[in-house]
Protein backbone atom coordinates (compact mmCIF):
# COMPACT_ATOMS: atom_id res chain seq x y z
CA UNK A 1 0.00 0.00 0.00
CA UNK A 2 1.96 3.03 -0.93
CA UNK A 3 1.03 7.00 -0.67
CA UNK A 4 1.74 10.11 -2.68
CA UNK A 5 3.58 12.19 -0.62
CA UNK A 6 4.00 14.44 -3.41
CA UNK A 7 0.08 14.90 -3.59
CA UNK A 8 -1.52 18.40 -2.65
CA UNK A 9 -3.26 18.94 0.84
CA UNK A 10 -5.90 20.25 -0.40
CA UNK A 11 -6.84 19.23 -4.64
CA UNK A 12 -8.52 21.22 -6.35
CA UNK A 13 -11.64 19.22 -7.23
CA UNK A 14 -12.17 18.61 -3.86
CA UNK A 15 -11.81 22.37 -2.25
CA UNK A 16 -14.40 23.13 -5.51
CA UNK A 17 -16.65 20.17 -4.11
CA UNK A 18 -16.05 21.25 -0.45
CA UNK A 19 -16.93 24.92 -1.22
CA UNK A 20 -20.21 23.95 -3.26
CA UNK A 21 -21.09 21.98 0.32
CA UNK A 22 -20.52 24.39 2.03
CA UNK A 23 -23.46 26.32 0.72
CA UNK A 24 -25.30 22.89 0.96
CA UNK A 25 -24.94 22.24 4.64
CA UNK A 26 -26.47 25.67 5.23
CA UNK A 27 -30.21 23.72 5.22
CA UNK A 28 -31.57 23.82 8.61
CA UNK A 29 -32.19 19.94 8.51
CA UNK A 30 -28.61 19.41 7.66
CA UNK A 31 -27.08 22.04 10.38
CA UNK A 32 -29.23 20.71 13.54
CA UNK A 33 -26.89 17.77 13.59
CA UNK A 34 -24.54 20.36 15.31
CA UNK A 35 -26.84 22.25 18.11
CA UNK A 36 -24.26 24.72 18.19
CA UNK A 37 -23.83 25.50 14.72
CA UNK A 38 -27.55 25.35 14.35
CA UNK A 39 -27.80 27.73 17.04
CA UNK A 40 -25.56 30.10 14.60
CA UNK A 41 -27.03 29.95 11.80
CA UNK A 42 -30.55 30.98 13.41
CA UNK A 43 -28.75 34.46 14.75
CA UNK A 44 -27.10 34.65 11.64
CA UNK A 45 -31.31 34.47 10.03
CA UNK A 46 -31.73 37.26 12.49
CA UNK A 47 -28.86 39.46 12.13
CA UNK A 48 -30.08 39.67 7.92
CA UNK A 49 -33.92 40.54 9.07
CA UNK A 50 -32.57 43.35 11.83
CA UNK A 51 -30.01 44.15 8.87
CA UNK A 52 -32.90 44.73 6.31
CA UNK A 53 -35.41 46.12 9.03
CA UNK A 54 -32.73 48.89 9.74
CA UNK A 55 -32.53 49.86 6.32
CA UNK A 56 -36.38 50.26 6.16
CA UNK A 57 -36.46 52.27 9.68
CA UNK A 58 -32.70 54.08 10.41
CA UNK A 59 -33.90 55.28 13.61
CA UNK A 60 -33.72 51.10 15.04
CA UNK A 61 -29.87 50.54 14.94
CA UNK A 62 -26.87 51.03 12.72
CA UNK A 63 -26.94 49.47 9.83
CA UNK A 64 -23.48 49.45 9.09
CA UNK A 65 -23.08 47.60 12.69
CA UNK A 66 -25.67 45.30 11.51
CA UNK A 67 -24.27 44.15 8.30
CA UNK A 68 -21.28 43.79 9.99
CA UNK A 69 -22.34 41.06 12.39
CA UNK A 70 -24.47 39.28 9.90
CA UNK A 71 -21.45 38.87 7.67
CA UNK A 72 -18.98 37.78 10.35
CA UNK A 73 -21.76 34.88 11.33
CA UNK A 74 -22.28 34.29 7.87
CA UNK A 75 -18.44 33.92 7.08
CA UNK A 76 -18.44 31.51 10.32
CA UNK A 77 -20.97 29.15 8.93
CA UNK A 78 -19.15 28.44 5.49
CA UNK A 79 -15.93 28.39 7.30
CA UNK A 80 -17.30 25.70 9.83
CA UNK A 81 -18.98 23.75 6.27
CA UNK A 82 -16.16 24.43 4.34
CA UNK A 83 -13.87 22.74 7.05
CA UNK A 84 -16.47 19.86 7.71
CA UNK A 85 -16.47 19.22 3.87
CA UNK A 86 -13.12 18.62 3.44
CA UNK A 87 -12.91 16.42 5.64
CA UNK A 88 -15.20 14.51 4.18
CA UNK A 89 -13.83 14.56 1.05
CA UNK A 90 -10.43 13.42 2.14
CA UNK A 91 -11.83 10.48 4.16
CA UNK A 92 -13.67 9.61 1.09
CA UNK A 93 -10.87 9.58 -1.16
CA UNK A 94 -8.52 7.61 1.40
CA UNK A 95 -10.89 5.23 1.77
CA UNK A 96 -11.11 4.78 -2.62
CA UNK A 97 -7.79 4.69 -2.13
CA UNK A 98 -7.44 1.78 0.32
CA UNK A 99 -10.72 -0.24 -1.22
CA UNK A 100 -8.38 -0.06 -4.97
CA UNK A 101 -5.66 -1.28 -2.75
CA UNK A 102 -7.72 -3.95 -1.42
CA UNK A 103 -9.25 -5.04 -4.50
CA UNK A 104 -6.12 -4.73 -7.26
CA UNK A 105 -3.46 -6.26 -4.85
CA UNK A 106 -2.36 -9.70 -7.15
CA UNK A 107 -2.29 -12.39 -4.35
CA UNK A 108 0.17 -16.01 -5.19
CA UNK A 109 -2.28 -18.43 -4.37
CA UNK A 110 -1.34 -22.16 -3.46
CA UNK A 111 -3.30 -24.64 -5.35
CA UNK A 112 -1.81 -28.00 -4.31
CA UNK A 113 1.79 -27.59 -6.04
CA UNK A 114 0.90 -24.62 -8.08
CA UNK A 115 0.60 -21.24 -7.77
CA UNK A 116 -2.42 -19.44 -9.38
CA UNK A 117 -2.30 -15.66 -9.72
CA UNK A 118 -5.81 -14.23 -8.36
CA UNK A 119 -7.18 -10.97 -6.23
CA UNK A 120 -6.48 -10.36 -3.07
CA UNK A 121 -10.33 -9.71 -3.30
CA UNK A 122 -10.79 -13.52 -3.77
CA UNK A 123 -9.43 -14.79 -0.87
CA UNK A 124 -11.06 -16.77 1.94
CA UNK A 125 -10.26 -17.93 5.43
CA UNK A 126 -8.18 -20.99 4.74
CA UNK A 127 -6.71 -20.29 1.64
CA UNK A 128 -2.76 -20.56 1.43
CA UNK A 129 -1.14 -18.07 -0.61
CA UNK A 130 3.26 -17.48 -0.91
CA UNK A 131 4.82 -14.01 -0.68
CA UNK A 132 8.46 -13.00 -1.88
CA UNK A 133 10.72 -10.18 -1.55
CA UNK A 134 8.86 -6.97 -3.45
CA UNK A 135 5.17 -8.81 -2.57
CA UNK A 136 2.32 -6.58 -0.94
CA UNK A 137 0.92 -9.45 1.57
CA UNK A 138 -2.85 -9.57 -0.21
CA UNK A 139 -4.58 -10.47 3.17
CA UNK A 140 -4.13 -10.82 7.22
CA UNK A 141 -2.86 -13.61 7.87
CA UNK A 142 -0.14 -16.59 10.08
CA UNK A 143 3.07 -17.39 8.80
CA UNK A 144 2.96 -21.26 8.30
CA UNK A 145 6.34 -21.63 6.59
CA UNK A 146 9.16 -19.37 6.36
CA UNK A 147 10.64 -16.04 7.70
CA UNK A 148 10.50 -12.75 6.33
CA UNK A 149 11.35 -8.96 6.87
CA UNK A 150 7.96 -7.09 6.49
CA UNK A 151 7.53 -3.18 6.47
CA UNK A 152 4.46 -2.20 8.21
CA UNK A 153 4.48 1.51 8.19
CA UNK A 154 1.39 2.21 5.99
CA UNK A 155 -0.05 0.66 8.74
CA UNK A 156 1.79 1.47 11.70
CA UNK A 157 3.36 5.00 10.61
CA UNK A 158 6.82 2.74 11.93
CA UNK A 159 9.80 2.96 9.01
CA UNK A 160 11.84 -0.04 10.54
CA UNK A 161 10.72 -3.26 9.28
CA UNK A 162 10.27 -6.34 11.07
CA UNK A 163 10.60 -9.48 11.16
CA UNK A 164 7.66 -12.16 11.45
CA UNK A 165 8.45 -15.94 11.26
CA UNK A 166 5.91 -19.01 11.50
CA UNK A 167 5.56 -20.84 14.74
CA UNK A 168 5.81 -17.74 17.24
CA UNK A 169 3.58 -14.70 18.66
CA UNK A 170 5.50 -12.74 15.40
CA UNK A 171 3.81 -15.03 12.86
CA UNK A 172 1.02 -12.58 12.10
CA UNK A 173 1.24 -10.37 8.71
CA UNK A 174 -1.43 -7.77 8.00
CA UNK A 175 -3.02 -7.20 4.05
CA UNK A 176 -1.49 -4.27 2.73
CA UNK A 177 2.18 -4.48 4.17
CA UNK A 178 5.12 -5.23 2.24
CA UNK A 179 7.55 -7.98 2.27
CA UNK A 180 10.96 -6.89 2.15
CA UNK A 181 13.06 -9.97 2.28
CA UNK A 182 12.74 -13.77 1.68
CA UNK A 183 10.21 -16.03 1.22
CA UNK A 184 6.56 -16.98 3.03
CA UNK A 185 3.73 -18.89 2.80
CA UNK A 186 0.67 -17.43 4.77
CA UNK A 187 -2.76 -18.79 5.74
CA UNK A 188 -5.50 -16.64 5.23
CA UNK A 189 -7.31 -16.01 8.71
CA UNK A 190 -9.99 -13.38 7.88
CA UNK A 191 -13.02 -13.99 5.99
CA UNK A 192 -14.00 -11.76 3.23
CA UNK A 193 -14.53 -7.89 4.44
CA UNK A 194 -13.24 -8.72 8.06
CA UNK A 195 -10.02 -7.79 7.35
CA UNK A 196 -7.69 -4.99 8.64
CA UNK A 197 -7.71 -3.04 5.19
CA UNK A 198 -12.00 -3.55 5.71
CA UNK A 199 -11.77 -2.23 8.74
CA UNK A 200 -9.67 0.78 7.97
CA UNK A 201 -12.41 1.12 5.47
CA UNK A 202 -15.36 1.62 7.48
CA UNK A 203 -13.12 3.55 9.78
CA UNK A 204 -12.23 6.47 7.66
CA UNK A 205 -15.56 6.42 5.98
CA UNK A 206 -16.68 7.66 9.18
CA UNK A 207 -18.87 4.69 11.11
CA UNK A 208 -21.24 5.97 13.62
CA UNK A 209 -20.65 5.70 17.18
CA UNK A 210 -22.16 6.44 20.08
CA UNK A 211 -21.09 10.14 21.99
CA UNK A 212 -20.14 10.03 25.58
CA UNK A 213 -22.46 11.58 28.23
CA UNK A 214 -19.61 14.42 28.81
CA UNK A 215 -19.56 15.32 24.83
CA UNK A 216 -23.70 15.45 24.84
CA UNK A 217 -22.98 17.91 28.25
CA UNK A 218 -20.39 19.50 26.52
CA UNK A 219 -22.67 20.25 23.36
CA UNK A 220 -25.50 21.79 25.45
CA UNK A 221 -23.47 23.81 27.29
CA UNK A 222 -21.76 25.12 24.21
CA UNK A 223 -25.22 25.39 22.36
CA UNK A 224 -26.58 27.49 25.39
CA UNK A 225 -23.15 29.60 25.83
CA UNK A 226 -23.41 30.63 22.05
CA UNK A 227 -27.21 31.36 22.18
CA UNK A 228 -26.54 33.77 25.11
CA UNK A 229 -23.79 35.46 23.76
CA UNK A 230 -26.11 35.82 19.93
CA UNK A 231 -28.47 37.31 22.49
CA UNK A 232 -26.46 39.69 23.82
CA UNK A 233 -24.95 40.79 20.49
Amino acid sequence: MKYNKSASLFPKEQVIESLKQSFVKLNPRMMIKSPIMFTVEVATAVMLFVTLYSIVNPSQGSFGYNIAVFFILFITLLFANFAEAIAEARGKAQADSLRKTREETPAKKLEGNKIVAVSSSQLKKGDVFVCEAGDIIPSDGEIIEGLASIDESAITGESAPVIREAGGDKSSVTGGTKVLSDHIKVMVTTQPGESFLDKMIALVEGASRQKTPNEIALTILLAGFTLVLSLCV
